[in-house]
Formats: structure tokens, C-alpha cells, sequence
């Protein structure tokens, strides 16, 4: 027999659907994400470390869940709020269906929910605190949603990060239909040659950046958050790299100090929350969005060339660009609402995205970032 479950707002709104996945409540800021595919992805992208998330496309589970697009070791989220379930995945990769992933690893869903309401009210009111329960009632979990911790302030960084230095070495092929016609034999492209050897900072790093990375033969050894400027320049690394994660940037301090030791020492690219910590580096502020940006269709202007592209993004802070000293340029802005999308270093070789060139999942209109980071290393070697 069906599970009830309740999902409440700390204004008092609440949503009423059917439960699957894990049993309980959890509490977490609720988001709303616009991808049409990729949800396990979602699930698994530490930047959504504290969040529950709703999925605005109506079915999700549909080819249900393997373990080779998986973004870290562990589900992320705290909750997944959906429109309809799919208890019969079809896609030959499948090891799991949604549900039983969830289960397994203890989180809780909520399907047959009006995402499309809940979005238009998130849109309306700003993003906010939510809970998730199949065990309470409507007045309790609004309680439990208005009495759990706000975004803002919180340092979900130390929750992810890896708690040692490791070599990145899986599998970072990337995946390929076999091709009679060309006579590519699939299912991998071949990786090419390491060209350069850099650091990259875990502040909840995605697999798929590390894939990236290699793919454009970089080498790559991966650090904790909490690793000195100065353990970085022991490395003598080619370049540093400076990962998404998530939480609050101005509750980072600890690393906006190591990082203004990193500026004009090392070629530096940053994601996601690596560009908001470069921009409170530079000596420049963030701020929390209304709703944030989560999902596969944000269109960004390159201010450089005028290009546009579609981009895979989520955040839900954004760095202010009138705090920005004059030695830091504005490259890239969204569209939709004019905030950063990207800067560079007049001076030093230090530039950052906001959005997710990796694009896991979204476009690959943003896939050059990474061939351009090793053109800056040479550029500075010679």
C-alpha cells in the first residue's frame, strides 16, 4: 500500500504525495532544478550538500541508475521531490531503479507533487526551508522546516571534502557509441598523453570535472579544503585548480586566505564555487540569490566575442560585481538576470566560470574552458 509524505515550506505551504525511496524526515533548503535528464547526476553532486530538490521535468527514473554516472561516492541531497516516478527503468546500463537507490542509501522521495506549482511559488517567494517527512503531520513539518538551519552561513565544504590528498587515476575514457563508418571501435576514445600536472582543491568535486581534466591531459592530484597555499607551492604543480562544492562562500575565510597566497604564484581556473571564492580572493563579496540557477538551459554572454552560450549550472549565490576591485574584468554574465558568470585577472593568470563546463548533466557548449586552462599553463611556462 502506498506511503503518504508531506513536503512543507516554512511559510506554512505544503504539498501532499506519495512516498518512496527511505522512511523518516529530513530537512534541507528546497531547490528547484530545470534539467530534463540527468538526475542522478543531480543527486550525486555534492553541491547540493543541506538541499532537497525538485525536478521540474514531470517523469524521472526512467533509465534508472548505474554506477558509471555518478558524480561522487554518495548521494548528496537530502530529499527528492518529483511529479511521477518510474518503477520500471529501460536502459541496459540500469544496475538500479530510483527507488531502490534511494532506499539504499537513505533518502527520502516524494512523487505525484505539482513541481510545476512549487516551482512558480519558490520563483515568486525566493528560495526557503523546507522538510520532508512521512512520518509527521502538516503542522509538525512546517515546524520542523521553520526551526532547521538557513543556507546562508553554512560551511558544507568541511561535510565533503576529501579527507586526503589522492591521485585521480579512474576511469576518465570518455564514453562512445562504436562507429562502422569512421571505424571507431567504442565504447572509449582513447585519453591523450598528460601534457601538465595539477593541483585541484575538493570543495566537493564532481567525477566529471576530474574526467574533463584528464581528458585534456592534465594530471591531476586532488587536495582538502583545508590545504595551505603554501603545501600547494611545495607541489610546484603547473597550475591549480579550484572545484565546485557547496554551502555559503563568504562563510569560507579559512580559504579565501589560502587562495590570495595562491594569486600570481600558479595559473589558477576556478568552477562554480571556486569563481565565488576567487571573487571574495580578489576582495570582492557574494550575495544569496533569490532561487539560484540549477539546470541545464542558462544562457550566458561571453562580453569578450558576444557569444552565447546554454550552460549547465548550479548555485545559489552569486559574486557582486560593483565589490570587485578594477584589476578584476567581468567576462561572462547570465542572461536572464545579469549576474556574474565569470571573471579574469588583468595581472596574473587567474580566470573562473560560474557555470558547469563539465556539463554533467547539460550542454557542452562551455567544454572549451578546459583546453583553455592548458593554453594559459603554456602560455606562462613560455
Amino acid at each position: 500500500m502506498p506511503i503518504t509524505a508531506i513536503l512543507a515550506l516554512e511559510d506554512g505551504r505544503c504539498f501532499h504525495g506519495t512516498a518512496f525511496g527511505a522512511t523518516g524526515t529530513t530537512t534541507g533548503e528546497i531547490c528547484f532544478n530545470t534539467s530534463m535528464s540527468g538526475y542522478q547526476e543531480v543527486i550525486t553532486d555534492p553541491s547540493y550538500r543541506g538541499q532537497i530538490v525538485s525536478m521540474t521535468y514531470p517523469q524521472i527514473g526512467n533509465y534508472g541508475v548505474n554506477p558509471e554516472d555518478a558524480e561522487s561516492r554518495e548521494p548528496h541531497i537530502r530529499g527528492f521531490v518529483i511529479g511521477e516516478l518510474c518503477e520500471v527503468p529501460s536502459n541496459w546500463r540500469a544496475t538500479q531503479s530510483l527507488d531502490e537507490y534511494l532506499t539504499a542509501h537513505g533518502i527520502l522521495g516524494i512523487e505525484d507533487v505539482d513541481t510545476r506549482a512549487l516551482t512558480r511559488h519558490l520563483r515568486s517567494l525566493g528560495a526557503m526551508r523546507a522538510c520532508l517527512s512521512n512520518e509527521l503531520t502538516a503542522k509538525e513539518a512546517v515546524e520542523a522546516a521553520k526551526a532547521s538551519p538557513s543556507m546562508a552561513g553554512m560551511d558544507y565544504v568541511k561535510e565533503v571534502t576529501t579527507p586526503k590528498a589522492f591521485q585521480w587515476e579512474d576511469e576518465s575514457r570518455q564514453w562512445v557509441l562504436p562507429n562502422v563508418s569512421t571505424e571507431h571501435p567504442g565504447p572509449y576514445e582513447d585519453l591523450p598523453p598528460v601534457r601538465h600536472r595539477i593541483v585541484a582543491y575538493d570543495f566537493g568535486i564532481k567525477f566529471n570535472i576530474l574526467r574533463r581534466l584528464r581528458q585534456a591531459g592534465f594530471e591531476v592530484e586532488v587536495v582538502p579544503s583545508t590545504t595551505t597555499a603554501a603545501e600547494v607551492l611545495a607541489k610546484n604543480p603547473d597550475g591549480v585548480f579550484l572545484s565546485n562544492g557547496p554551502g555559503d562562500p563568504a562563510a569560507l575565510d579559512y580559504i579565501h586566505a589560502e587562495l590570495r597566497g595562491l594569486i600570481g604564484k600558479k595559473p589558477i581556473f576556478g568552477i562554480c564555487l571556486g569563481n565565488q571564492l576567487l571573487g571574495h580572493a580578489f576582495g570582492g563579496k557574494t550575495f544569496k540569490l533569490k532561487f539560484g540557477h540549477r539546470g541545464g538551459n542558462q544562457p550566458v554572454k561571453d562580453l569578450r566575442t558576444g557569444k552565447i552560450s546554454i550552460t549547465s549550472q548550479n548555485h545559489g549565490f552569486a559574486v557582486d560585481a560593483d565589490s570587485l576591485p578594477p584589476e578584476i574584468e567581468v567576462t561572462h554574465v547570465n542572461l536572464n538576470d545579469g549576474t556574474v558568470e565569470g571573471m579574469r585577472h588583468k595581472q596574473h593568470p587567474v580566470f573562473s566560470v560560474q557555470y558547469h563546463p563539465e556539463a554533467a548533466p547539460g550542454p557542452n557548449d562551455a567544454a572549451y574552458f578546459f583546453e583553455e586552462f592548458a593554453e594559459l599553463i603554456e602560455g606562462t611556462k613560455a
